[in-house]
């Protein structure tokens, strides 16, 4: 699933009358990177939630088969339900999983192939190492005495926005706005939520200046 439902706030004026995911990096939109690397990874079942300005997502992308993929697409209308809102109303196109998600707004070259779920866990999520420009958001802690490490609440990196879910991560929820990070945390409380770090290209494009820096013509690298 790709998350594209968003506003864009902080991109204005440029989300004004463009959809986020359709703003350009190196001359291509960044939705339609993220659909064509996750067929190159094997994926070609993809889903994108649609709210603002979604038609002129849909007008692009089409049906997928372009690119080799099936579209569906989930509307969120009259407005974005939240990450974890917009992944509930789309699990009938999801279930069971696992499914890998990642957010409409983010330039990265992680191989989605590399992903992977085990039985133990509901959850897999990818961070990076913290940017300037964010605070972080979780971090993984080894367990005392030895043993598997675990994901917990804390700042030292930042959550990437691309993970793996099975549907039962999202039990005793209802259909409505609600963000994800809590239901990250009761994961992996109840250690049922796996962690890794990448250290490779990865960018929030979530403002002009980020936006500008991107299209700059210098090489790009991870953090």
């Amino acid at each position: 699933m790709i998350l594209a439902a968003g506003r864009g706030e902080r991109m204005r004026p440029l989300t004004d009358s463009t959809p986020k995911p359709l703003l350009k990096v190196r001359g291509q939109p960044l939705i339609e990177r993220h659909v064509m690397r996750l067929v190159s990874a094997g994926t070609i079942r993809i889903v994108i939630n649609l709210a603002w300005l979604g038609g002129r997502i849909r007008d692009f992308l089409g049906d997928g088969s372009r690119y080799g993929a099936a579209i569906t697409y989930s509307e969120e209308l009259p407005s974005a339900l939240e990450t974890a809102g917009g992944i509930f109303r789309a699990l009938p196109h999801l279930s069971p999983g696992p499914f890998t998600v990642v957010n409409g707004d983010i330039y990265t070259d992680f191989p989605f192939e590399a992903l992977a779920l085990d039985a133990e866990h509901d959850a897999h999520i990818v961070l990076v190492p913290n940017p300037s420009y964010l605070k972080g958001d979780f971090g993984i802690e080894a367990r005392a005495g030895g043993g598997e490490a675990r994901t917990v609440a804390a700042d030292l990196h930042t959550f990437s926005g691309i993970a793996v879910y099975r549907s039962r991560f999202f039990e005793d929820c209802s259909d409505g706005v609600f963000p994800l990070k809590p239901l990250l945390v009761r994961s992996m409380n109840a250690g049922r939520c796996s962690a890794q770090v990448y250290r490779g290209l990865w960018e929030d494009v979530g403002t002009p200046e980020r936006l500008t820096a991107l299209n700059a013509e210098r090489p790009l690298r991870g953090i």
